[in-house]
């Protein structure tokens, strides 16, 4: 059976309590992670996905595979790692803004290498989904992705996903999240991550600095998104909702356009598909879709582009 996509990275156990966490009592526990979310929203979609990564041989392991395999994610080659404890993060709310803290060093997630890059393509996927986040995690995780994107045989998919905590320096995260985008197929990137990155100003200014993907998406925030592709350039306008919560809608984004891409819609229509399915998270507290959210359909697609008379530039 063939997989639509396949994600390979680091999913953590999350803690996020009700009040700064130092007064807490109650928390919302839950799992988070920029590729099993790609994978989780797919599947909602009614895409086919698998999520292919490591966790400990714990609890916190075992709840966090049966939870995203609960949505409807492959989740069969997931290995549960001896000794390795699974990855986990605590959210401190404040009325300032809310600090995260991360506990993933030394994670069983960490020790990823080429055979869990292996493992996903014997899934035989369409489309294999990285990120950014697990080229920093490890010299094991970067060599893996690496190894993915120069030696895949299916179109692989990579979303910059710049989280400067996890990198030495600004330098060593901006040449190489420069040099593992261009060799992928697809690519996501903020345009804020460009300018930290890069020191670009705008979209154009970003595919000039990275020929090599046959399809770029520069999401410009709650602006517009811009595809530079095989039809040109595409450049659809956000969809304006009420955001609850922004985390989680840059992964929405990709597996809208994924999701479009695979099923024979054009860069434009997969753009509007991308804002679709971002508006759907942006309007959740958790960085997934309302449980009664219903999936958007091929056709509510089509519709929403026609409505909004989205532009492509060629």
């Amino acid at each position: 059976m063939t997989i639509d996509v396949a994600t390979l990275g680091e999913t953590m156990f999350l803690v996020a309590p009700d009040a700064p966490l130092i007064a807490a009592t109650r928390a919302h526990l839950s799992e988070a992670g920029a590729e099993s979310n790609v994978a989780s929203a797919l599947a909602w979609l009614g895409s086919s996905s698998a999520w292919v990564s490591r966790v400990g041989a714990d609890t916190l392991g075992a709840r966090t595979v049966a939870a995203i395999g609960g949505k409807g994610v492959d989740v069969s080659s997931v290995v549960a790692e001896p000794v390795r404890p699974t990855g986990l993060y605590v959210k401190d709310p404040s009325p300032t803004g809310t600090r995260v803290v991360y506990y993933r060093a030394g994670s069983a997630a960490s020790a990823m290498d080429r055979g869990d890059v292996d493992r996903a393509l014997g899934l035989a996927p369409r489309i294999l989904h990285l990120s950014g986040i697990t080229l920093a995690l490890s010299a094991t995780c970067a060599d893996a992705v690496r190894y993915a994107l120069e030696r895949a045989t299916v179109p692989t998919s990579f979303d910059v996903n710049y989280r400067p905590a996890l990198w030495q320096s600004r330098d060593s995260a901006a040449t190489a999240l420069r040099q593992a985008a261009d060799l992928a197929s697809i690519v996501f990137v903020g345009l804020d991550e460009a300018q930290a990155l890069w020191g670009t100003s705008t979209a154009a200014h970003v595919r000039d600095l990275l020929p090599g993907p046959d399809y770029l998406l520069v999401k410009d925030a709650d602006i517009e998104a811009t595809c530079f592709g095989p039809n040109g350039v595409s450049v659809v306008p956000a969809r304006q909702v009420a955001v609850v919560e922004p985390v989680g809608a840059g992964d929405a984004f990709a597996a809208g356009w994924l999701h479009a891409h695979l099923k024979g819609l054009d860069q434009t229509h997969a753009l509007v598909a991308g804002h679709l399915v971002a508006g759907v998270v942006l309007m959740s507290p958790t960085d997934e879709p309302l449980p009664s959210a219903m999936p958007i359909s091929i056709e509510q697609i089509v519709a929403a582009a026609n409505e909004a008379g989205d532009v492509a530039v060629s």
